[in-house]
């Protein structure tokens, strides 16, 4: 039996990639034969489809999956403007509650080996004047993997989100490199230090993704990464 039913997948910033990591995550643990469910509970930044608001990135989870289960399940909640999503939820007349999220997640849980749940925005991004982002592992009883964006940057961004993980003792299982920036200089000394001064393992190194990849180019990297901490 593995010893988390899933992880939290957060980020050092907005845009680094935590939905394709979080992608790769779910082909890894599936090459294993597990049935795994991806999970967004907030995301700003919708689209009306077929009459229903649905956000890009809780759609890729859902089809990674495979499952079909109902999106509400899998984004329970989205609203349109791409802002921070308690003042999204504020424009909406809304509040962003521990319950729904909680609720969500159970369902996923009941029909899954593994959930992998991806945050919004970076770790301490409010959610609303008593919930945040960083609340959510703890909420739903799951350790940390945290992806680090390679940019200028990133050192400082990754460091204060470990210390910020760290200091709510919460576990992280491992970080995720993952390649945003084709220019970043001294790429590999940046990961040296990174490798030296976070306390997890890195579970991978992504190199830069020019474009969409191919279902073949998607399955070659995810068996790169690792997933011992099943």
């Amino acid at each position: 039996m593995a010893q988390y039913p899933g992880v939290f997948v957060t980020g050092t910033d907005t845009e680094i990639g935590k939905t394709f990591c979080s992608c790769l995550l779910m082909a890894a643990l599936q090459q294993r034969g597990l049935k795994v469910a991806g999970m967004k509970p907030v995301a700003s930044g919708g689209e009306l489809q077929d009459g229903r608001l649905v956000n890009e990135d809780a759609l890729q989870l859902q089809q990674q999956s495979g499952m079909h289960h109902p999106y509400e399940w899998v984004n329970p909640y989205v609203f349109e403007p791409p802002i921070a999503p308690h003042l999204a939820a504020s424009q909406a007349g809304r509040r962003i509650a521990r319950q729904p999220i909680q609720q969500a997640y159970a369902q996923l849980q009941q029909h899954s080996d593994q959930v992998i749940v991806e945050g919004v925005g970076g770790w301490r991004v409010p959610l609303s004047d008593s919930l945040s982002v960083s609340d959510l592992p703890g909420l739903l009883g799951l350790p940390v993997v945290l992806v680090v964006g390679l940019r200028l940057g990133c050192l400082n961004h990754a460091l204060l989100t470990m210390e910020s993980i760290q200091q709510q003792n919460i576990p992280v299982v491992g970080w995720i490199a993952n390649g945003v920036d084709p220019g970043f200089a001294a790429q590999r000394g940046n990961l040296l230090t990174l490798e030296s001064r976070l306390a997890a393992p890195c579970l991978g190194q992504i190199p830069y993704q020019p474009s969409p990849l191919t279902p073949q180019q998607h399955a070659q990297l995810a068996t790169s990464i690792n997933i011992s901490w099943l």
